[in-house]
């Protein structure tokens, strides 16, 4: 997996923000972290969707039984990065919620149906993050 990540975080670069294959046309942004254990930088492409507040990501690990190492990141340090295109936003992680998670999921699901398959895949609940401008 961190070989198939590290040829698109290079395409990426390489490309302001676009990218082929799986991911082509669609909008991906690259999120660092910091490791909740290790405390190391780290970088993950993901699909994003606009938000009035920012974007929100979505932690499906291809509809896998556990969360993405990037999410435990995120609530155990929510200031995060993304480069966006050809720039980098410093960004708050938020878990949405209720009502706002529906919203967001339900449109993320019908937009990219393969998130649809993801969620038939597994039993937990998909968390829908919110990536909003940090103060």
């Amino acid at each position: 997996m961190s070989d198939w990540n590290d040829k698109i975080i290079e395409e990426f670069r390489a490309n302001e923000g676009r990218v082929g294959g799986n991911f082509e046309g669609a909008p991906l942004l690259l999120l660092h972290t910091v490791g909740a254990r290790t405390g190391q930088e780290r970088v993950h492409p993901v699909m994003y969707q606009k938000v009035d507040a920012g974007y929100a990501v979505f932690a499906s690990k291809g509809g896998a039984p556990t969360n993405p190492d990037w999410y435990h990141n995120i609530l155990a340090q929510p200031q995060v990065q993304a480069e966006i295109g050809a720039g980098t936003v410093k960004l708050a992680a938020r878990v949405a919620e209720g009502e706002e998670r529906e919203r967001i999921w339900t449109a993320q699901k019908a937009a990219y149906p393969g998130f649809a398959d993801y969620e038939s895949k597994t039993s937990r609940q998909i968390p829908v993050v919110v990536l909003e401008p940090a103060a």
